[in-house]
């Protein structure tokens, strides 16, 4: 007779039960969400870089380096945030989840507090803060309020005639 001892291993969370998705589909298609380089992302970056900006992307934040801005202009101390509808509760376009309520409202409830404090401690050191929705249009919004912005610090695109 062996008199080794049975090891029984539980991996916390592993059970179907105990995860936040209400189906393993689920849970692969919101672990699929980028973080980074969204669709609505590239089409702002590629219009500012197209009139000669030049940003860090995906930058980590002076007070927080786990907080990020989508766009930040360094030296002119402006971050762009381009939030999504269903992760920071866009109250035109959010709807609900019909499964696991609590969980989700808890979710974009806990990011909506995060943006505004990463607002207001970024106002604090001096920044400006731009925030746009996902939905919002890159050329005729989104990119005239950031040059609006940056011209008022001083910031101007090179002039379109001196560039390759």
């Amino acid at each position: 007779m062996s008199t080794a001892a049975s090891v029984m291993i539980v991996c916390v969370g592993s059970e179907p039960d105990a995860s936040w998705a209400s189906s393993e589909a689920t849970r692969r298609s919101m672990r699929s969400n980028r973080g980074r380089d969204t669709g609505p992302e590239w089409r702002v970056r590629r219009l500012l870089h197209a009139r000669g900006l030049r940003y860090r992307v995906n930058a980590p934040l002076p007070f927080d380096s786990r907080r990020r801005a989508d766009v930040l202009f360094v030296g002119a101390k402006v971050a762009v945030f381009i939030d999504g509808c269903f992760w920071h509760g866009c109250p035109q376009h959010y709807t609900a989840p019909a499964t696991n309520r609590e969980y989700w409202h808890d979710k974009v409830v806990g990011n909506a507090a995060r943006d505004r404090d990463t607002d207001r401690r970024l106002a604090e050191d001096g920044w400006t803060v731009l925030r746009f929705w996902e939905h919002q249009d890159a050329e005729s919004e989104v990119v005239p309020t950031i040059l609006s912005e940056l011209a008022a610090r001083g910031i101007r695109p090179p002039d379109a005639t001196t560039q390759r």
